[in-house]
């Protein structure tokens, strides 16, 4: 059995990652080219986001063809072989599952628009409540309404997300059977990891309006959801002790995920939460300029830790995915501190108890975009907002300051390999610009560099499989009051590991309440011989993971 809490997962965003023919897009055979790299940094799986025949309005999200590789992304033998390959190296693939919607050029739903009863029950179609309004006022996450209307049948599709991905009807016992069947035709090709897109929301409640929101509480963490994902389980990958499962939870609650990915639960290995990475919002509301809430960033972390431990349940811990800004932008800070900061929150994240995923560039503390024109965005996302946020009365200006700050373009841009032309990701034109600072933030600058950023990284994987009390230890928050302190314990087996971060940029002195002589200091971002009183001074942005016996 794979024991997962001793793995460690890097994510792969294909089409940014590297591209092998020179077409400017990302494809299977450039993540073959690049397994010496990752297999170097130390990982145990690579997750990758999609590859599946799309027509790409959602970067793959929208799946038109769940057996088929898209072309631009390579054929089924360029995936077998990237199997082998990987296999050869001791590292497993994780796939991407996208079913709470398909594209809306998959045949299932072109089916029912010929009014095929059969498909047209695979999706969700309702009245409207009179004539011009949508069944609810459910908002789509994309922005504007989750209700797209059909003239040929008088009624209503449900979209969550753009209207190019309608929603499953999972409570069609055929759609499900058509899943499982999905889920076993990647098992017998090797596949040992499964990530759920936003999984938790494929069981609908009732089809309400919402006065108090967007309609999320009729469809989120639904009342079929754990008999759903039971049963995935017990038909698909439950069957293979070897594969691990990882869901991507929407607006969920902790007491949902102790369900989720509790240890005698049968349904997920462990979840995806992004309550943590809301604390650059305001409420619920992505689409504002707002520094990020430290002491929430902590709490929120810390109840995570600590609840999910209780209930016998396993977090996924992250900063970075292709959804999110990157983090060292987010939290660090890049003009004076990079390398100390993106080192010090690579620390924060994989001492914590979870399995740490690590994003492509990640290790290398790839920053923001910073792209100056809207039109070299490509993001669905972000494009709609951008429009949004004028139509509220922003300048443009505003509006593409708060788009530069939050647009999930940020983390797709291309992965920085060297720094020669389009950071030696494509000798083609880019699908995507590339970040200008590649000529400096790169691989091959990087890979043999034992102060580097992607050292730091491989240092923190092999501490993970060295020392049992990271994966295996019990978890104890402090400096929980202290305004730019992030500090917590470990314990295991009579072992302690305490790890001390600096968030911020000043000098800052904290009281451990405890002396700290005896520990040893494993992995730091400063030269540090030994700590010896309670009290510790922290330079900018400091970590350190003490240990002791």
């Amino acid at each position: 059995m794979t024991d997962f809490r001793k793995s460690v997962i890097y994510q792969i965003y294909p089409k940014s990652f590297y591209d092998s023919n020179g077409d400017g897009w990302g494809d299977l055979k450039g993540v073959t080219e690049k397994l010496d790299y990752i297999q170097k940094l130390g990982v145990d799986y690579i997750w990758m986001t999609p590859f599946y025949v799309s027509p790409q309005n959602d970067n793959g999200y929208d799946v038109e063809d769940y057996y088929r590789i898209d072309p631009r992304y390579g054929t089924m033998d360029d995936f077998e072989e990237l199997s082998r390959e990987a296999q050869k190296r001791g590292i497993k693939l994780m796939l991407d599952m996208v079913f709470n919607h398909t594209s809306s050029r998959h045949q299932w739903f072109q089916k029912a628009l010929e009014g095929d009863l059969k498909y047209k029950n695979f999706y969700i179609f309702k009245k409207g409540q009179e004539k011009g309004v949508p069944p609810t006022n459910w908002e789509s996450k994309f922005g504007g309404s989750a209700w797209e209307y059909v003239e040929s049948f008088d009624e209503y599709y449900l979209h969550l997300f753009d209207v190019t991905q309608p929603d499953l009807n999972w409570e069609n016992e055929e759609v499900r059977k058509e899943i499982q069947k999905i889920v076993r035709f990647w098992m017998e090709k090797g596949v040992k990891g499964f990530r759920f897109d936003v999984v938790n929301l494929i069981s609908k409640g009732e089809y309400l309006d919402d006065h108090e929101g967007d309609g999320r509480r009729f469809y989120t963490d639904g009342p079929n959801i754990h008999k759903y994902l039971k049963e995935l389980n017990e038909t698909t990958f439950g069957t293979d002790a070897e594969i691990i499962t990882v869901g991507e939870m929407s607006s969920t609650s902790l007491e949902s995920c102790y369900r989720y990915a509790g240890e005698d639960e049968h349904e997920l290995s462990m979840v995806f939460s992004f309550h943590h990475l809301k604390v650059d919002f305001m409420g619920n509301e992505k689409w504002v300029m707002v520094p990020f809430d430290f002491k929430k960033l902590k709490k929120i972390l810390f109840d995570w830790q600590t609840h999910m431990a209780q209930h016998r349940a396993w977090n996924a811990v992250f900063w970075c995915n292709h959804d999110q800004p990157r983090v060292v932008s987010r939290f660090g800070n890049v003009e004076k501190y990079w390398k100390k900061s993106a080192k010090m929150l690579a620390a924060v994240i994989h001492c914590l108890r979870g399995t740490p995923y690590i994003y492509q560039g990640e290790e290398l503390g790839m920053t923001n975009a910073d792209f100056t024109d809207i039109s070299q965005y490509k993001d669905v996302e972000s494009l709609n907002h951008y429009q949004i946020l004028q139509d509220k009365g922003l300048s443009e200006d505003n509006a593409k300051r708060i788009v530069q700050i939050h647009s999930r373009d940020n983390s797709r841009t291309p992965m920085q390999w060297n720094s020669g032309g389009n950071g030696g990701f494509t000798q083609g034109s880019p699908w995507i610009g590339c970040n200008k600072n590649c000529s400096w933030i790169n691989a091959e600058s990087q890979v043999e560099d034992e102060d580097s950023i992607f050292t730091f990284y491989k240092k923190l994987i092999e501490l993970r499989k060295q020392y049992d009390i990271i994966a295996m230890g019990d978890f104890e928050p402090k400096a929980q009051e202290h305004p730019a302190v992030f500090a917590y314990k470990r314990y295991y087996e009579g072992k302690q590991l305490y790890v001390i971060n600096n968030f911020y940029g000043n000098e800052v002195c904290w009281d451990a309440g405890e002396e700290l002589e005896g520990y040893v200091c494993l992995l730091g971002n400063y030269d540090r011989q030994e700590i010896k009183d309670r009290e510790v001074t922290l330079k900018p942005y400091e970590t350190m993971i003490l240990y002791k016996e």
